[in-house]
């Protein structure tokens, strides 16, 4: 099985995720692509008190009507940071016969040289990195942390970066959605309208429950 792993701190999930998730999953021919909220992310501090079960329900309630979405609370069952190459090899274990298609925003995969364990990931699977506003790649090799750059071989045609371990490194661009979760937040707070942001059975559910208001 083909299989997309999107993770992220989903606080809220929103359009542009679901996007990103769609566009790979047919750019790539991806049976179903797991999407896996951060139980707690090493480099995004949380900003509030959003239980993981509360986002895991946001996520659930926004791809419940994709059955090739599919929401893991992996990365809640473990304790400690929620690092990629753990959840890697704990889905490896799990599904050992699929082939998997990790993706990461452009702007984090131009940091991935700080990330834990990042020269293991390259050899674990593959990466499709996703532009992301305001970091275009316009050369994938280039972008490649410099300690790991000799391993790698660039197919033109096939507009990917091959590692030496089999697996490759893509590049997807023109994905146009400019949305942020922290405007999302920002506008919940304030009690204006997020329809349209978000599906509408998060935006029910956020409005609802209280979610992001400071007397939750």
């Amino acid at each position: 099985m083909r299989t997309g792993i999107l993770g992220g701190t989903f606080n809220p999930i929103h359009h542009a995720h679901l996007r990103i998730a769609e566009e790979v999953r047919d750019a790539f021919a991806l049976d179903q692509v797991i999407l896996i909220p951060a139980a707690s992310p090493p480099h995004k501090p949380m900003e509030g008190e959003i239980p993981f079960e509360v986002r895991c329900e946001m996520v659930r309630l926004a791809t419940a009507d994709n059955p090739s979405f599919v929401v893991s609370d992996l990365e809640g069952r473990r304790t400690g940071k929620s690092y990629s190459i753990d959840t890697l090899r704990e889905l490896r274990r799990e599904r050992p016969g699929d082939e998997f298609f990790f993706i990461i925003g452009s702007d984090s995969f131009l940091d991935f040289g700080s990330w834990h364990e990042y020269e293991a990931i390259f050899s674990s699977c593959n990466i499709v990195a996703v532009e992301r506003p305001g970091a275009v790649i316009r050369d994938l090799a280039a972008a490649l942390p410099v300690a790991v750059a000799p391993q790698f071989c660039y197919h033109a045609a096939e507009k990917r970066l091959a590692h030496r371990s089999g697996y490759s490194v893509y590049y997807l661009a023109g994905i146009p959605l400019d949305i942020s979760s922290s405007a999302i937040r920002r506008l919940a707070r304030l009690g204006r309208s997020i329809r349209y942001l978000v599906p509408e059975p998060v935006a029910h559910y956020i409005t609802e429950q209280r979610i992001y208001t400071h007397d939750r």
